[in-house]
């Protein structure tokens, strides 16, 4: 009789190829974060609307520290982002960049996105005793989560409410424009909220978050324009029977981090009136981890999930679902509330999520 021997053989060039990756990894993971920073400090914004500055110059302009802009740049010039002219001195950010990195560029402003990674990277120290002792975090562990999150949803969401997302509920803006009540779970910064009560003055429109820090800025604006139909609300959705009695609800990346999401799902489907419509959106991954190896989004999302979405349910005391509970887990959990109808859709504007639409 004779053996195989199965001893794994170490594979040179695969072990060479893995650490390339990695040292492309670092510079990647490295202009994440510069490109945060160039975000908040109105950087690219800057380049965009003043091409071919010398550093001194663009400082001026963009009104930072010469010295500290040089670094910045640096990172810019070789990752390729900023293309430099070293007989001039100057720098220009491509127009095929500024596509993707300025205000002006929204909703496609990537550069906002990477302030995730700052966000994420600001609890490391939090989570590496959570993996220990398995316990949770709660929303003031992050100082800028909330501001991130509105940021985002902004171009993601608020800017493609009306035109993309709501049609997909036939006769939905008809509604609106004739006067329902609305509800929105898990509101955060209360924009899209905003957005909905200045377009369609008829309705009227409330927010419900458990964290009044959220949507404070966006309550006083509304105040100061004097919207009249919309209110927001601090409360534990997860203590409550009923909002009240809704022709909409809508819920946008907020179902997954919640103490209780059936129960949450439940709740919301007893608060809709006869005829009413659950709009949610959530992370449109799968639950089945060998289905989400080919999204280029997932390591984002599965990091996301990690540092904030899993520890923020269980922290409340929930069961951790994280970002990548899945369409399949969402689907069955809407079924299980009792909604009779429920239609997924993918939007193009939005690689990465899935949006529901439920009723009885």
């Amino acid at each position: 009789m004779t053996f195989q021997n199965t001893k794994s053989i170490f594979d040179d060039a695969k072990a060479e190829a893995f650490a390339e990756r990695f040292v492309g990894t670092l510079s990647e993971a490295a202009l994440a974060i510069m490109t945060s920073l160039g975000h908040r400090a109105g950087l690219f914004d800057a380049l965009a609307a003043n091409p071919g500055l010398t550093a001194d110059a663009l400082a001026e302009a963009a009104g930072v520290n010469a010295r500290y802009l040089r670094e910045w740049l640096g990172v810019m010039v070789t990752s390729g982002v900023v293309d430099y002219a070293p007989e001039s001195g100057t720098f220009t950010l491509p127009p095929e960049h500024a596509a993707f990195l300025t205000r002006a560029a929204e909703p496609n402003n990537m550069a906002v996105t990477t302030q995730f990674i700052g966000v994420a990277a600001s609890v490391e120290d939090d989570m590496i005793e959570r993996f220990r002792s398995g316990g949770g975090l709660c929303y003031g562990h992050f100082d800028r989560f909330h501001e991130v999150m509105a940021e985002d949803s902004a171009q993601l969401v608020v800017a493609s409410l009306t035109d993309v997302i709501l049609p997909v509920v036939p006769g939905l803006i008809r509604r609106l424009e004739a006067g329902i009540d609305v509800a929105d779970v898990g509101c955060g910064g209360g924009r899209a909220m905003r957005h909905l009560a200045e377009t369609f003055p008829n309705s009227r429109f409330t927010g419900f978050d458990l964290c009044p820090e959220a949507f404070a800025a966006t309550e006083a604006e509304a105040r100061d324009k004097g919207l009249a139909n919309l209110r927001f609300e601090a409360r534990d959705l997860s203590t409550v029977p009923s909002l009240g009695r809704f022709d909409l609800v809508t819920a946008f990346d907020a179902v997954h981090d919640q103490k209780d999401p059936q129960g949450l799902l439940d709740m919301i489907r007893r608060s809709l009136r006869d005829g009413g419509v659950f709009l949610m959106q959530d992370i449109g991954g799968s639950r089945d981890l060998e289905k989400n190896i080919g999204n280029p989004f997932a390591p984002l999302l599965y990091t996301i999930s990690s540092m904030h979405c899993t520890p923020i349910s269980i922290g409340q005391g929930g069961p951790g679902l994280g970002a990548m509970w899945g369409v399949e887990t969402a689907q069955e959990y809407l079924a299980a509330a009792g909604f009779g109808q429920v239609d997924t859709h993918r939007l193009p504007h939005d690689p990465i999520n899935a949006y529901y639409v439920a009723r009885d």
